[in-house]
């Protein structure tokens, strides 16, 4: 089951553990029960302190709890976590057997003040890439409060248990059998969702922070970039950003960073935050801007959703954009039930079903191409032609179970009983209406910036995007701006960072030319 690679590593992890831990499976006759079973075996053969017992009584089969034997088990998966959710199994041994987490005192010390009885159930598929960010936390919290359960459960192993309960999209939380969270969240994000009143406390704590130099309000590849050539002149660096990493967060595979071959979306994010932790940035994660001032003596203040007012002689706008919505009839009541934005992610959950693709660009066709290999049909919907690479273009055009028609004007998502059915759009030549019956909609479109929060403050292109000079120097003095928000031409990452440290450096210009501001 496991490689000898892969055992090697996994031994010298399980040298780490403190305390004895217990792994308890629930097996049936299946097939997967068997690989379970082996590989549960070959782990408890790699230390003297993980036993392995079969004799489980779970009603989802096969699973296999987590926990120190005499206690009872806080952590269970139901299903093989392997893939992107094998780091999730790791993390979760080390934990219970009381290996230290990376994580910050304060928090770990809000988790183990959360009162009442938390049981958390996510859902999951082996090929998202942003589930295991939300396994790998409520499992965190498992460990370390006991009135918290988790249950990690592969969609695509207990199928009828997804179609009873609606999931149409991963990762998809129910805490207490109760609808919790879609999509990919943070340790904090869940934290602050349980704890109320944290939103206030942390609202406190950053309007008496003292005035920065430079404010980024933005944390992707441009946020960061910016932020770390500020730090390195010694200025007074603050980076607020609803979540650090940005869009960047939810891509997959990355070939066209230079020097680096390939990585992904969340190695990259996790790289440049650390980088920027080490230059000693003051970071606020889970921060939405909400409005922007320059007062008359050249201080800035960006007031924050949650109530906080930060202060700065100079900031740094980064704040990316996101994807476009098709704005027709059932997108939004359908979102999670079958409307989706992330193939990847969620096209496991409609296996040997009919989906359609809308979009004619790289990201439109590269879904259709990845869809092709899980999904019964693909029709692939383009309002004019296909722009997308000639190779993927190609590759398109050999996949058998993939039809493309251009031309089209999107005009509704249907559905039935809480998902969707159909798609109707219209042909653009002559207007005549067509509906075609699929069972998810993926929509590729392009991106919007995320600038709704500066309109009348700040001058913008006619797209939403922030209007810059070639300093990176917006409408508003000592106001700077970079990255997909922009004017600036091509998203690309590498273009963003380079445009972050452009504008922090025109930002330092700008300090060192200016006179002090006092608040």
């Amino acid at each position: 089951m496991l490689d000898d690679t892969i055992k090697t590593q996994l031994k010298a992890y399980l040298e780490r553990l403190q305390r004895p831990i217990e792994l308890v499976a629930s097996l049936d006759d299946s097939d997967r029960s068997v690989e379970m079973r082996t590989m549960l075996d070959e782990i408890g053969a790699l230390s003297e302190r993980v036993a392995v017992r079969h004799d489980g009584a779970d009603a989802r089969r096969p699973s296999f709890t987590v926990g120190c034997p005499g206690d009872t088990a806080r952590i269970r998966f139901a299903g093989l976590p392997m893939g992107h959710e094998f780091t999730s199994l790791v993390l979760a041994l080390l934990q219970t057997g009381g290996h230290p987490p990376k994580v910050e005192k304060s928090v770990i010390e809000q988790i183990q003040a959360l009162t009442g009885e938390f049981h958390f159930e996510t859902f999951i598929s082996l090929s998202c890439h942003n589930c295991p960010d939300v396994v790998q936390a409520l499992n965190l919290m498992a460990v370390l409060n006991p009135g918290i359960r988790h249950d990690m459960i592969d969609g695509a192993l207990f199928r009828a248990e997804v179609d009873e309960r609606r999931i149409m999209a991963v990762p998809t939380v129910f805490l207490n059998g109760q609808p919790f969270g879609q999509g990919r969240m943070s340790l904090e994000e869940i934290i602050a969702k349980l704890d109320t009143g944290a939103a206030a406390r942390e609202a406190e704590k950053i309007s008496a922070k003292e005035t920065f130099d430079v404010l980024v309000v933005g944390g992707g590849p441009a946020g960061a970039s910016a932020a770390i050539y500020a730090a390195r002149k010694g200025l007074r660096t603050g980076v607020v950003a609803e979540r650090f990493g940005g869009q960047v967060l939810e891509t997959q595979a990355i070939e066209n960073f230079i020097s680096v071959k390939e990585t992904d979306g969340q190695k990259l994010a996790a790289g440049l935050e650390q980088h920027v932790r080490d230059y000693g940035v003051d970071i606020m994660n889970l921060q939405q801007a909400k409005s922007l001032t320059v007062r008359d003596n050249g201080l800035a203040e960006i007031h924050l959703a949650g109530g906080g007012v930060l202060k700065s002689r100079s900031v740094v706008i980064s704040t990316g954009a996101r994807w476009c919505e098709m704005n027709v009839p059932g997108e939004k009541e359908y979102r999670g039930h079958g409307v989706a934005y992330c193939p990847h992610c969620d096209g496991p959950l409609f296996k040997g079903k009919r989906v359609a693709v809308v979009g004619g660009g790289n990201s439109g066709v590269e879904a259709a191409i990845d869809l092709a290999g899980v999904v019964g049909h693909v029709t692939l919907l383009v309002r004019s032609k296909l722009r997308a690479d000639a190779v993927l273009c190609e590759r398109l055009a050999e996949l058998p179970n993939v039809e493309v028609i251009t031309g089209v004007q999107i005009e509704e998502v249907t559905g039935d009983h809480g998902k969707v059915n159909g798609l109707v759009y219209s042909d653009r030549a002559d207007g005549e209406k067509h509906r075609i019956d699929v069972a998810g909609v993926f929509v590729q479109i392009g991106l919007l910036p995320n600038t709704d929060w500066l309109k009348g403050t700040l001058a913008l292109s006619k797209n939403g995007e922030i209007e810059i000079d070639a300093k990176g120097q917006t409408s508003l003095p000592g106001v700077f701006a970079a990255g997909d928000c922009t004017t600036v031409p091509f998203k690309q990452i590498v273009i963003a960072i380079g445009e972050g440290a452009k504008a922090s450096l025109a930002a330092f210009d700008h300090l060192i030319r200016s006179p002090a501001a006092t608040a």
